[in-house]
């Protein structure tokens, strides 16, 4: 199978709206324990060689599954131009290259291109985003090696970092976002907060396994301990987040959460001690129905 490099196939654009690289990499930076525990418990028989990353962003999961089979390499599919820049550095500057494989595709397209047969799928934070979610699993479906693994992770939506009742002028802060975010997204991502055992079964596969973590403030070997990193990623979510509902906050709720976003303010994120990560991941764990 030919791989395209990202540097060729996309250097005529110069701008990828989808450019999630910050958040994603603070993500992987953040919860690497966290990620790893998920793939150290997936249900492998054999040891896979071929994986297959869906909605691979800038590799979190490539990585992850990288480090879990050494002997492996991966077909990473993502249609970020952005995000497979920042994959294709990534790999080379850990001596990865020649086992990541980025690949420019749209899984909503009416075709994908040729992505092997893969003995482990993975596909994180990626089918919710899809207009035809059943259409892509009976693909995965035809890829997939005899006996092959498809693993499916959520997370129950964007983490969330500040207590309840922070900050001191509009506890609550967050929910309120949150909520906002939420409904923000109920008109455009129909499948956000779906339970795919049910689709999975319906599109040939057997779920062997589900189950759900969670992430919480210096709890388990996945909780981050790095504060400057937290808060690098707190505020990196809260952007986007601020992106997203700015018009449906009050002018009270706005400026606390600027607040927080400004670095050199009094109230930055940066300068909280109680900053935690807390979220929740599910992952269902399947194979083809023989």
């Amino acid at each position: 199978m030919t791989h395209p490099s990202p540097h060729t196939a996309h250097s005529a654009q110069e701008h990828d709206a989808g450019d999630l690289s910050e958040l994603l990499d603070l993500d992987a930076e953040v919860l690497a324990g966290h990620l790893a525990s998920l793939v150290a418990r997936l249900p492998v028989t054999d040891t896979p060689r071929h994986l297959l990353d869906l909605g691979c962003g800038t590799g979190a999961g490539t990585f992850a599954l990288l480090d879990r089979f050494p002997r492996a390499e991966v077909t990473a599919v993502d249609s970020s131009p952005a995000h497979l820049r920042r994959l294709h550095e990534k790999a080379a500057a850990a001596g990865l290259a020649d086992r990541v494989h980025p690949v420019a595709a749209d899984l909503d397209a009416e075709e994908w291109p040729d992505l092997g047969a893969p003995d482990l799928v993975w596909a994180s934070a990626a089918l919710h985003h899809l207009a035809d979610p059943e259409r892509a699993l009976r693909r995965v479906r035809g890829l997939l090696a005899p006996g092959g693994l498809l693993a499916v992770v959520e997370l129950a939506g964007f983490p969330r970092f500040l207590p309840a009742d922070a900050p001191a002028g509009a506890p609550g802060l967050e929910d309120r976002c949150h909520a906002a975010l939420d409904r923000r997204h109920a008109a455009h991502l129909a499948h956000r907060h779906e339970n795919w055992a049910p689709l999975l079964r319906s599109t040939g596969f057997d779920v062997e396994a589900e189950r759900t973590l969670a992430i919480e403030p210096g709890r388990g070997p996945q909780a981050p301990s790095d504060r400057e990193a937290v808060a690098r990623y707190a505020s990196s979510a809260l952007r986007r987040v601020r992106e997203a509902v700015a018009a449906e906050l009050t002018p009270r709720d706005l400026a606390a959460l600027d607040a927080l976003l400004d670095p050199d303010g009094p109230h930055a994120l940066a300068r909280r001690n109680d900053l935690g990560v807390r979220t929740t991941r599910t992952v269902w764990a399947a194979r083809p129905t023989v």
